[in-house]
């Protein structure tokens, strides 16, 4: 296998756990397990690009990763998110084999990581899979229509402030390693722009700035000048994942050692 040694036996530190893993039945999630393992997710990696095959499939425990549109010049706008409550690859589940999007790693975490073929077996034994896999998808396509919405209606202002939010939902905590030079990529918009609007954050107190690190002081006013799209992805989520992240938190359940990369191609046939 191309990521690392056998399974073992572990608990879930913390409680950090993927909502699509915890969700599952013991039944369905015991046909995962053995093949899991777990992975470092390392700042700028690129998981998936768009149109290659689906090699991995990946649930993040923490961090976060960007689905991205890359133009002919180079530049990037972000269209999705995807934190513990994601699934990146989810739809070769469903036997699709090619990525629509460019997925790149920004907050560095760890993932459970599977082959394509491995989790596309399990859900063609598994109701419960695919029944999960098939609504997630729909989430995940209304997450980039929000993020269509958004980019063309609301200030830069209440982007940032979705955007920290979103951040600060995947690292769990009010640190976030963040450039504004990355940021002015994921939003779309100059690197001074974002600049200035950080600024506005700061000067109210809502955030304090320093090169590569923004600490959120003030959630509650960061939610308040946010735009509503952060509240709709949000809603539309845990609909179809309940806060049940702590479920397998611990239970024991079998899963895979961490290895320190991510998983190197290779030439098994994908579906």
């Amino acid at each position: 296998m191309p990521y690392g040694t056998p399974p073992v036996t572990r608990r879930v530190e913390g409680g950090k756990f993927n909502r699509f893993l915890a969700t599952l039945p013991p039944h369905d999630f015991a046909l995962l397990a053995p093949q899991l393992r777990t992975i470092a997710l390392e700042r700028g990696a690129m998981l998936h690009d768009v149109g290659e095959e689906i090699e991995h499939v990946y649930f993040p425990h923490s961090g976060m990763v960007s689905l991205v549109v890359v133009m002919q010049s180079g530049a990037m706008v972000e269209t999705a998110s995807i934190g513990r409550a994601g699934v990146i690859g989810a739809s070769a589940g469903l036997g699709a084999r090619w990525a629509f999007a460019r997925s790149i790693v920004q907050l560095p975490g760890t993932a459970g990581c599977i082959s394509a073929s491995q989790f596309h077996a399990a859900a063609n034994q598994s109701q419960a899979i695919r029944d999960f896999i098939v609504p997630y998808n729909d989430v995940l396509l209304a997450q980039v229509q929000q993020s269509v919405a958004c980019n063309a209606l609301h200030t830069v202002e209440a982007r940032l402030c979705r955007w920290l939010l979103q951040a600060r939902d995947c690292v769990d905590g009010d640190a976030i390693p963040l450039t504004q030079e990355f940021l002015g990529q994921m939003l779309g918009v100059r690197r001074t722009t974002v600049t200035l609007a950080a600024r506005l954050l700061q000067s109210a107190g809502i955030i304090r700035y320093r090169r590569g690190l923004i600490q959120i002081l003030d959630r509650a006013a960061l939610e308040a000048i946010s735009c509503e799209c952060y509240a709709v992805v949000r809603y539309n989520v845990d609909k179809v994942f309940p806060h049940s992240s702590a479920k397998l938190a611990t239970s024991g359940k079998i899963f895979g050692p961490r290895t320190t990369r991510t998983p190197e191609k290779d030439d098994t046939p994908l579906v």
